[in-house]
């Protein structure tokens, strides 16, 4: 090559790979993120169920297909929620049965008709001129026995004269107010007496809170009556003693001194009447009434009497 020639230099360019990126992980990240989100959601949704129904869905796959369907010791004695011997995996559609504390529609009848005569009380209370001074002393409420009027004592104010069942002239206007009110209504009234838990000196041996509750709500019967209260209404009278006190810390308090008279609801007269029946021993009942002959009756301590022979 001569000195002279030009240099030739030829540039050449290498081809340049083109780099393909790959997005297929952002499709893997946002399968795994809708599945976690799948999973916690499965997750709130499980702690919301209650634990016996949880029992039940876990009894019910544990449970074999065959012995869901033809029945099996298993199935008799277990609580599944499939019955045993079911001709079917799905159980048929029936009713809830009703449980013991579940109330009837003649019951839900009965609790919205108190519900109507509790409003009444409220405003008799409130336009009474009576009543209405009386206002603080007088509590309503709904019990599960039915509606619910207690009169209670205030220390400046007692309902009875101290340690007796005597009436004051106010307690005798409340009850023979309240009186008329209770005939609207077909259901019987129970009537309470409480006391604080002062006792007298000589205890529980004579005369205690016990009798005097027990006289205070005869007492407060009474005045009911006087006032046109029909006596059939009754259907028990108690007394409570201190037993129930309205301030559980403080029994001896003034307020625990008090009469409570509870317009019973159907499910209530119903649970009392039941109480008081004869049960097992309604069989022995004719034998208690049967005459009791001259020969079988001994009276220790009297003495023989001659017997004439004319």
């Amino acid at each position: 090559m001569k000195k002279n020639e030009p240099r030739i230099v030829v540039r050449r360019r290498r081809p340049q790979v083109e780099v393909k990126h790959n997005d297929s992980w952002k499709i893997a990240y946002a399968d795994f993120v809708t599945a976690m989100m799948a999973f916690f959601l499965v997750m709130w949704l499980v702690s919301l169920v209650p634990q016996k129904d949880l029992q039940e869905i876990a009894e019910y796959f544990r449970m074999p297909l065959m012995t869901a369907v033809k029945g099996g010791s298993r199935n008799e004695t277990g609580s599944s929620v499939i019955p045993a011997g079911d001709s079917s995996v799905i159980p048929n559609p029936s009713p809830i049965q009703s449980r013991g504390d579940e109330r009837t529609e003649g019951d839900l009848r009965d609790t919205e008709r108190l519900e109507n005569l509790k409003a009444e009380l409220e405003t008799l209370i409130e336009t009474d001129p009576i009543l209405r001074q009386f206002r603080p002393q007088l509590l309503l409420d709904m019990t599960p026995d039915g509606l619910r009027i207690q009169i209670i004592d205030k220390q400046n104010r007692p309902m009875f004269a101290t340690g007796s069942a005597q009436v004051q002239s106010y307690m005798r206007d409340i009850l023979r107010q309240l009186g008329p009110v209770f005939n609207r209504l077909e259901n019987t009234i129970s009537i309470a007496g409480h006391t604080d838990s002062l006792q007298y000196a000589s205890g529980e041996r004579e005369y205690s809170n016990w009798e005097l509750s027990a006289d205070r709500a005869n007492a407060a019967r009474k005045e009911l009556v006087a006032g046109g209260m029909e006596e059939a209404k009754i259907k028990r009278i108690l007394g409570l003693s201190s037993s129930v006190s309205l301030i559980k810390d403080n029994p001896a308090a003034a307020v625990n001194r008090r009469i409570s008279i509870v317009v019973l609801n159907q499910r209530a007269e119903r649970r009392i009447d039941a109480q008081n029946a004869s049960g097992d021993s309604a069989t022995n009942v004719q034998e208690l009434l049967a005459p009791i002959s001259g020969q079988d009756l001994y009276l220790p301590g009297l003495p023989e009497l001659p017997v004439s022979n004319w």
